[in-house]
């Protein structure tokens, strides 16, 4: 679809990554609409764990580009793939900090929908090592507070797009997603940063959308036999893949501070592990029929590949898989 180009900007003193979208595809509303949300999207956001987007244009052969903070350092998938699962305190600590982007992004009315490992850049800043940058906003759904005329919003009644192996059971569905949709997402990427594997067993996307609609998630002692982890750290992370968002933390800063809470009562000091109190949901699209759990669990994790799958809720009420576009990436 594109390519990134390292860059030098000599006034500046410093390196850039161009994003570029080929101008062979400018036929493609739909990609050139993901591209520039992807800009507009991070461009309004300031935290410092969220990649920065310095610039957005076009060149003369129509081609968009954008413009953004160079990083050097591996995705939480690469990191994973090398080194197995990491130490919880490790984890927790990334994760706390990649959930202070997300609540950024959601009180300026941003939903991500596509959390995945892949979109986590792990690199150094100012001598901290271990501090995420949260990438690729291209299937960011911006919510009716931050609506504008003419803005494109890529959510319609009945679709879905993302990554199985990291959708919520909403997302699924079709539903109109909030910021609990992304916080069921960050719990299966520190699910995974924790066990080294995800909390459930598929071959096929379809079976990983059925598992996180129907199943509970493979308890950590299964996954991980042997390993120790910190009083309440298990709970915390089942606590935000609940099927039902109402019993999720109800946004991405919550979700931090029960981290927090576990890492300090490790410590030894006075702390209290939160649990999610259950509050109204959002409005919501009527949910498309329920999706038939498997026959049975796959015994092997299949490749991993990114998939961009749109589900459409057929008037009969069947729900249908109608395109799987690209690897995960």
């Amino acid at each position: 679809m594109g390519a990134v180009y390292k860059a030098e900007q000599p006034d500046m003193n410093r390196y850039v990554a161009i994003k570029i979208l080929h101008s062979r595809y400018l036929t493609r509303s739909d990609l050139v609409s993901r591209f520039r949300r992807e800009a507009r999207a991070m461009s309004q956001l300031s935290h410092p764990n969220t990649a920065r987007v310095f610039l957005y244009g076009q060149l003369d052969d129509g081609a968009c580009y954008f413009v953004m903070e160079h990083l050097v350092g591996q995705n939480l998938a690469q990191l994973v793939r090398a080194e197995g699962a990491m130490k919880p305190q490790r984890a927790v600590r990334i994760m706390s900090q990649v959930c202070g982007a997300l609540e950024e992004a959601h009180q300026a009315g941003i939903i991500h929908r596509d959390l995945k490992p892949e979109n986590v850049f792990v690199t150094t800043q100012g001598g901290i090592r271990d501090f995420p940058k949260v990438l690729d906003f291209g299937l960011a759904k911006v919510t009716e507070r931050q609506m504008r005329p003419g803005s494109m919003v890529l959510t319609q009644q009945g679709m879905v797009f993302g990554t199985p192996e990291f959708m919520s059971p909403e997302q699924a569905h079709g539903k109109t997603l909030d910021a609990r949709s992304d916080i069921y997402s960050l719990g299966v990427i520190l699910y995974e940063l924790l066990t080294g594997k995800l909390p459930f067993d598929a071959k096929q996307p379809i079976e990983f959308i059925q598992l996180h609609v129907n199943a509970t998630p493979i308890p950590f002692a299964e996954r991980l036999p042997g390993a120790v982890f910190p009083p309440g750290l298990e709970e915390v992370v089942m606590a935000a893949l609940a099927k039902n968002p109402e019993e999720r933390y109800a946004s991405a800063a919550d979700f931090a501070a029960a981290l927090e809470g576990v890492l300090q009562l490790e410590a030894g000091e006075r702390a209290s592990i939160t649990l999610p109190t259950p509050v109204p949901a959002a409005p919501t699209a009527e949910p498309a029929p329920p999706i038939a759990a498997p026959s049975s669990r796959a015994n092997r994790r299949p490749s991993r590949v990114a998939l961009l799958v749109g589900i459409v809720v057929a008037v009969a009420g069947v729900v249908a898989l109608l395109a799987l576009l690209g690897p995960r990436s």
